[in-house]
């Protein structure tokens, strides 16, 4: 899918400057925010930005978004490292 923007010129090249290559810094700015808001998972935003998982959870923690990471998650973890090596 293709989605058209249409920016004034004067705008395009002050966004040109601080962003560099826009269709591509709209893309991640919109996977970002679908992730923050709990719409997409790391996992479908990895594919969108044509990336694996833990590449895009490193790349979004360069970017400051934290992870949704409950401590129900963390007692889960715990379990699943206990019986592993137990």
């Amino acid at each position: 899918m293709q989605i058209k923007i249409e920016i004034a010129e004067n705008m395009k090249d002050l966004l040109e400057e601080e962003w560099g290559d826009l269709p591509k810094a709209a893309k991640e700015a919109l996977a970002i925010e679908s992730c923050r808001m709990g719409k997409i998972s790391v996992g479908l935003l990895a594919e969108m930005l044509g990336m694996g998982v833990i590449e895009a959870d490193g790349w979004l923690a360069g970017r400051g978004v934290p992870r949704d990471y409950s401590i129900e998650d963390l007692d889960a973890d715990r379990r699943d490292l206990n019986t592993l090596f137990s």
